[in-house]
Parts: C-alpha cells; sequence; structure tokens
C-alpha cells in the first residue's frame, strides 16, 4: 500500500501511518517530525521508539543526557538514532534552520536500557557489487536488528539505490510487516516499488506499507533513491532473515550471466 506525500511535511509531527487503524495496520506509530532553528518537541509515551535524524541538526535530551547530532546528507552520510523504551521522556530540539527526524514507535512491556546508535555505529554493506554487471548495487545500513538488539519489538535501517538500479533483490517476503520511506536526489525523482503482482510509482517523500509480499524496487535512470526500512516483529517470531523467491536466486551467484543457459 503505498500512501503518497502530496503536500510538504509541516512543523512539527506528521503522522503517516498508526497502530490504531482498523486496516493494513503495520502495529508502528509512523511519522516524521519537522523542527525549525529552537523549535523543541516533547515525546513520553509508553511505546518503544526509534527517533532517526533524517538531515539537520537536533539536540537529544533523555534520562539526563543531552547531545547534538547533525547528518547533512541522508544520502552521503550514516544515521544518528535514539532508542529508547516505553515511558521515556525525550526532548528532541531543533538546532539548524531545518531539520527532520524519523519517529517509529510500536509497543514492547520489556525493559531496557535507552541507546543513542552513532553514525560510525551504524552497520554499512555494499550488496549486488560484483554480480549481474551491477544492477542490483546498493548500500545497505542496519542501525538495529535482532543480532544486536533482542530486546526490541523493531529492526531499523536505510538503503541508498544508485539511479537505475534494483535494491531488495531478488525478490523476497517476510511474514513481519514493514515501512518505507522515500527521498530522492534531485527531488523531483522517482522509482517503482512491486508489491507481489503490483507495481506503484514512489516520488520523494511517499511510504509504503508491506504485508508478507515480494518487495523489489528500482529508481529511475538520473535519480539516487534513498529509504527508510523499519520492520515489526511478531510475537514469538521475529524478523531475523528474509525469504527468497528461489527462482531468482541464481542472479546473486558471482558467475551468473544475464544468458544463463549460454
Amino acid at each position: 500500500m503505498r500512501i503518497r506525500q502530496n503536500k510538504p511535511f509541516v512543523y512539527g509531527y506528521n503522522a503517516i501511518a498508526s497502530m490504531d487503524e482498523k486496516e493494513n495496520n503495520t502495529m508502528m506509530d509512523f511519522g516524521i517530525l519537522k523542527l525549525a532553528k529552537s523549535q523543541a518537541e516533547t515525546d513520553c509515551d509508553p511505546k518503544e521508539r526509534a527517533f532517526l535524524l533524517i538531515q539537520g541538526e537536533v539536540t537529544f535530551e533523555w534520562e539526563g543526557n543531552r547531545e547534538t547530532v547533525k547528518r547533512n546528507s541522508c544520502f552521503d552520510e550514516n544515521p544518528w538514532v535514539l532508542h529508547v523504551p516505553r515511558d521515556i521522556e525525550v526532548k528532541i530540539i531543533g538546532v539548524a534552520e531545518d531539520s527532520e527526524v524519523c519517529v517509529t514507535k510500536t509497543a514492547n512491556e520489556k525493559a531496557f536500557k535507552s541507546k543513542l546508535y552513532r553514525d560510525d555505529e551504524c552497520r554499512s554493506e555494499d550488496r549486488g557489487r560484483g554480480t549481474m554487471n551491477e544492477t542490483s548495487t546498493r548500500i545497505v545500513r542496519t542501525v538495529f536488528d535482532y543480532s544486536n538488539a533482542q530486546h526490541s519489538n523493531l529492526v531499523l535501517g536505510e538503503v541508498i539505490d544508485y539511479p537505475g538500479k534494483w535494491s531488495s533483490y531478488p525478490p523476497h517476503y517476510h511474514p513481519q510487516p514493514e515501512i518505507y520511506f522515500y527521498k530522492f536526489n534531485p527531488e523531483n525523482g522517482y522509482g517503482f516499488c512491486q508489491l507481489g503482482d503490483d507495481v506503484v510509482q514512489i516520488k520523494n517523500n511517499d511510504t509504503v506499507k508491506i504485508f508478507d509480499v515480494t518487495h523489489p524496487q528500482v529508481t529511475a535512470p538520473g535519480y539516487a533513491m534513498y529509504y527508510i526500512w523499519v520492520i515489526r516483529h511478531l510475537d514469538d517470531n521475529p524478523y531475523i532473515n528474509p525469504i527468497f523467491v528461489p527462482e531468482h536466486l541464481w542472479v546473486t551467484d558471482k558467475d551468473a550471466k544475464f544468458w544463463p543457459d549460454k
């Protein structure tokens, strides 16, 4: 399901998805917090929360801690993410003239230690490199997942797609719900997201909800695509690995050719 962002985000919190939705419920609150310089937002919710700085400069305050973090470009730099359990008060203050923070929340009764994931702690991988003439080369950044945050009910990361190339490939799926949020460089760019047998066009600031279907992506030539990906673990079924469509796995072989029968 695509959610088209037809209007610019306003200052303050811009809700995109909610745990209260009766249909297409991802089990997550998801939105974009836009802050002007000196504007502050305080959040104290009985939910697990992750605050990912997309761009700009903000000060995070939580549990007696205070840290100012800066990110000039989500395409070129790794993210900073503040991750807190339920009921922890978080204050976010805009430092730059304009900043954007992605906010994800979900139910989680577990008590865990708050953590500010620094940009140099993010696991960044070049995937697809060296295969199929680089047609699916992309950068995959993982902030936290089941391997380093088993206490969390979320998995959070980012992908950078090069112009004209594919990601989330080979096609795969998983029963756990997922959200993609997109940016393009230049901003008038576009791409396509395949959701099972359906294909939707995606533009800057669009969001896609994914429910147990394959979801490969491609960006148009001339435009780089960035997207945040966040997955909600299911009770007794955490997301660890995707399920790949077997008929397309051959493309991952380092010796794969465009015409494998020749």
